[in-house]
């Protein structure tokens, strides 16, 4: 019986544990749903109305103009570190400098309206300010740097023929109900990307928040540079998206790590991982991948020191509680509509993609493997650069397998591969 009762006694504190993180997940959650439910929103709007040619027009001169532009324009549009790879590489080959090119790869990342709502939820509004304005500051840093010491081919030579045409980069419908292409990507496409990340950041900052006992991280490493450092070793290689990491940085925070390490954790995290640094090495050359990555150091080293300054010189409170203006029942139920959101936008794309395959299997259609594809965007540029080649009909992307299934008389089928490969991609 003694071995019966330990079992149970075992099962129980399972059960509690598991209590315990769901707790801490659903308060989590229920903090950032409402904001980035109206995140989502805004940023569905701006996919349809904010243009790549706008962009592209804006970015096409050599200068510290451009480099400013280029940054001002990466902070609200909702683009990941893999979602803005392609848009980059589209923006260097239409004419844009390597300044303003890497200024828009260092800008854009960090933030987006998404995530700086759901700053403002989880950090509050100083630090919801703070961040984009660091951002910029960070791209206008990067783009002069380039701009100054990189100068040999600041502009693109045209040697390599563009597959994009004008349809590479951020979403651009033409056609249709803007609205409901706008609801369209704010509740469907962009929760399919970051989707995983979301619910993973949330089950690390429930983990972080249950398990690491308060003030853990300031017995550790204090508030100065120690600090700073493990979160950028941290943060540089890691894969997560500006939205994701915001639940992990508020988590830290709630354990003793200072609001300037936090901000370098989402700074770091976001902006930097191997796809984005060999991408830029390709595409803009050794010396700007360099800059590049010495740009992230600076910028959010300066950034954190000083933010750390700020927050003791004004005594601000290092974790606020800005949700506390939203009553308690909009919190629920906007958390439960999130749930819904990201359950239908991750098991929607399974279901689509069997139903591609099966369609395309008993058809005449070249599949293509193709690896590197990570979210709506880069399925987006697949299509796109492939319909531009000779002789294509049809095509259609399975994000989910890694698959392009490609249907006309006679296609180019080595256009398609180069297509592909020319904005990143690998094809097998």
């Amino acid at each position: 019986m003694p071995v019966e009762r330990q079992n149970k006694r075992v099962q129980i504190n399972n059960m509690e544990f598991l209590a315990d993180i769901l707790n801490e997940f659903w308060g989590v959650l229920g903090e950032m749903a409402p904001y980035l439910l109206f995140g989502f929103l805004v940023a569905g709007l701006l996919s349809v109305f904010i243009s790549q040619k706008t962009v592209e027009r804006n970015l096409g001169k050599p200068g510290i103009s451009s480099v400013a532009k280029a940054s001002l324009f990466g902070i609200p549009l909702p683009l990941c570190s893999c979602g803005v790879i392609p848009v980059g590489a589209s923006l260097r080959r239409n004419g844009a400098s390597k300044g303003a090119t890497t200024s828009f790869l260092l800008s854009t990342p960090q933030t987006g309206v998404d995530s700086i709502l759901v700053t403002y939820s989880l950090l509050g509004p100083f630090f919801a300010v703070y961040r984009p304005i660091v951002a910029f500051v960070s791209g206008l840093l990067g783009g002069a740097l380039v701009e100054v010491f990189d100068k040999n081919g600041s502009r693109f030579n045209g040697d390599i023929e563009d597959p994009c045409g004008d349809s590479c980069g951020i979403p651009e419908q033409r056609t249709g109900n803007k609205l409901a292409q706008a609801f369209k990507y704010g509740f469907v496409s962009l929760p399919q990307d970051i989707g995983k990340a979301l619910i993973v950041g949330l089950v690390i900052a429930a983990l972080i928040s249950y398990i690491i006992p308060d003030d853990f991280f300031t017995g550790l490493f204090g508030t100065g540079i120690a600090s700073m450092v493990v979160m950028m070793v941290v943060g540089i290689p890691l894969y997560v998206c500006a939205t994701a990491s915001v639940p992990i940085a508020a988590a830290f925070m709630a354990k003793g790590i200072s609001a300037g390490a936090a901000l370098v954790f989402l700074m770091t995290g976001p902006a930097t991982n191997a796809a984005t640094i060999s991408t830029i090495w390709k595409v803009l050359g050794k010396k700007t991948a360099f800059l590049y990555l010495l740009t992230v150091v600076i910028s959010s080293l300066a950034a954190g020191f000083l933010l750390n300054y700020i927050y003791t010189s004004e005594s601000i409170p290092s974790m606020p509680h800005a949700h506390q203006m939203v009553p308690g029942i909009l919190e629920n139920s906007s958390a439960v509509v999130l749930i819904l959101i990201l359950s239908y936008a991750l098991i929607q794309p399974y279901f689509r993609s069997r139903t591609t395959r099966k369609a395309f299997e008993m058809s005449d259609a070249q599949e293509l493997n193709i690896k590197g594809m990570t979210c709506n965007h880069c399925a987006a540029n697949v299509q796109r650069v492939i319909e531009e080649c000779p002789g294509v009909d049809e095509v259609t992307v399975d994000l989910t397998a890694g698959k392009a299934f490609i249907k006309g008389e006679g296609f180019d089928l080595k256009c398609a591969i180069e297509a592909v490969t020319k904005i990143g991609y690998s094809v097998a």
